[in-house]
């Protein structure tokens, strides 16, 4: 009875949904075939007599004309410019940067030989973490003690960019002098001359190139960073934007004995993503996406929010990044303010009707009704979750209310190439089009958190049906996922 009851519920839920969101439609059809049936039933000469009694002269035909086409240029020129996302390249580590378990184990009771406690509490969080064994970190850190020298992060950077940005450049058949735009973003690593110079001069970029270099700003760095691309290719038309999105981990590989500073390095692996973002609109007809919101949610003002991911030092002066015990909770408050800004803009009109009938109801009649959670799947059919832990995953999961199959790239991202910061959005994306689920008017949402703190969201549309990818960082490994990710893996 109770299945019957709720299967009822469904349809009537459904049949709600389709009358609101068409309810413009269902009531100007019957109008305009009314309207059809009027004049079809009228004679030609009426049409005339009609027309002529208008008494329109030429000049107010003219005047009408022209004022037409004021109002269309006007419209057309304050009409934001589209910006496509030609297509995008992801860094895959070699195989012999791989760290198995055994050997992340092994590594750090070798390290942390005098704090067998500091050893227990990485095995705990390695067992929980959802990573599996074929994450990579860089070749310092493999070193017994690590080795984070200025010269092997240097290393680490140049591989990881350039071995993205090749492949980019070369899936486009872009050259490298026709890039307008550079952004590069890098949370924790940012040395002089920066990384962007360093990509300038690796690919001998135009003088007159705007480049930029985002630092400090973490794991959701990337949805800013193509923010700010967006809004330079409103006002430099006709031009190719390159956004780099990466974590360099040699320098930032925590050597010390604080739980709090230990968790990052259990978490944190390689990675690097390059998209290449346009104006022109001889890219839509190749592009792969276009970018339709980007929202940014700051909550730094709040002094909790603003030390929950920091970077300090412990009490023997090694440096480390500080992740607080409410940073769930912080990331929540987070996310439901980009969501209430991003509803409005994205959500279809039923369920912002049953959003706006809910808060009435808490306001007017009961304060402990459950608040209504507007149903997003509505609104995306893939969605791209920061894959910044387990805990990330499932609580959004929990509070976005998806099934398995919407977090499911989101948890295999995390699985196979772990926490990869800002990049991770975009393996997850590279793993739906490596499914072949990618197909065309698809709408995707990129949701990331990061330092500050912050979440902020990135809205595409597929522009065309994204057949599976020949290569990618995904081309060897995705007819084994998805995998089961139990819930302890027992070390």
């Amino acid at each position: 009875m109770a299945n019957t009851s709720s299967v009822r519920l469904k349809y009537v839920k459904l049949g709600y949904t389709y009358l609101v969101n068409h309810f413009l439609g269902l009531i100007l059809i019957p109008i305009m075939a009314g309207i059809a049936v009027e004049i079809l039933r009228a004679g030609p000469e009426e049409i005339i007599s009609l027309f002529k009694s208008l008494q329109l002269d030429m000049i107010q035909v003219m005047c009408s004309t022209f004022l037409i086409i004021i109002i269309l240029t006007v419209y057309y020129m304050s009409k934001p410019r589209p910006v496509y996302l030609v297509d995008y390249s992801m860094f895959k580590p070699p195989y012999i940067f791989r760290v198995p378990f055994a050997t992340f184990m092994e590594h750090n009771k070798l390290n942390l030989k005098d704090d067998q406690k500091a050893v227990d509490f990485q095995t705990r969080i390695l067992e929980r973490s959802g990573l599996g064994e074929e994450t990579c970190l860089p070749p310092a850190i493999h070193y017994i003690n690590p080795q984070p020298t200025m010269e092997a992060a240097r290393g680490e950077a140049e591989l990881v960019i350039f071995s993205a940005v090749d492949d980019l450049l070369k899936k486009t058949g872009v050259k490298a002098r026709d890039i307008d735009i550079l952004i590069v973003n890098c949370s924790l690593f940012s040395p002089t001359p920066s990384l962007s110079a360093m990509v300038v001069n690796k690919y001998k970029l135009r003088s007159n190139i705007k480049s930029f270099n985002l630092s400090g700003m973490g794991c959701s760095c990337s949805p800013i960073s193509v923010d700010l691309a967006r809004d330079l290719l409103q006002v430099h038309p006709n031009s190719y934007a390159m956004v780099i999105s990466t974590e360099i981990i040699t320098p930032n590989y925590y050597q010390g004995k604080e739980r709090a500073m230990l968790l990052p390095n259990c978490l944190f692996r390689m990675g690097c993503a390059a998209i290449l973002l346009s104006n022109k609109r001889k890219e839509k007809k190749r592009s792969k996406y276009q970018l339709l919101h980007v929202v940014r949610t700051h909550k730094g003002a709040d002094d909790k929010a603003y030390k929950c991911v920091y970077q300090e030092e412990d009490r023997e002066g090694k440096v480390g990044i500080s992740l607080q015990k409410d940073l769930m909770a912080i990331a929540g408050e987070a996310l439901k303010s980009n969501i209430t800004t991003m509803g409005p803009i994205v959500l279809p009109t039923s369920e912002q009707l049953l959003f706006l009938f809910s808060l009435i109801g808490r306001k007017l009649f009961n304060p402990k009704w459950k608040p209504y959670i507007p149903d997003f799947k509505q609104a995306f059919e893939h969605f791209c979750i920061h894959a910044g832990g387990r805990a990330v995953i499932d609580e959004l999961q929990k509070s976005l209310q998806l099934s398995a199959e919407h977090v499911e790239a989101s948890r295999m991202t995390l699985h196979r190439f772990g926490n990869t910061s800002s990049s991770s959005l975009w393996y997850e994306l590279s793993y739906i089009e490596a499914k072949g689920r990618m197909k065309k008017g698809d709408r995707v949402w990129q949701i990331a958190f990061g330092s500050g703190f912050k979440c902020n969201s990135a809205i595409w549309k597929c522009i065309r049906t994204i057949k599976t990818p020949a290569n990618g960082p995904w081309d060897d490994c995705i007819d084994r996922y998805p995998v089961h990710i139990p819930e302890i893996v027992k070390l």
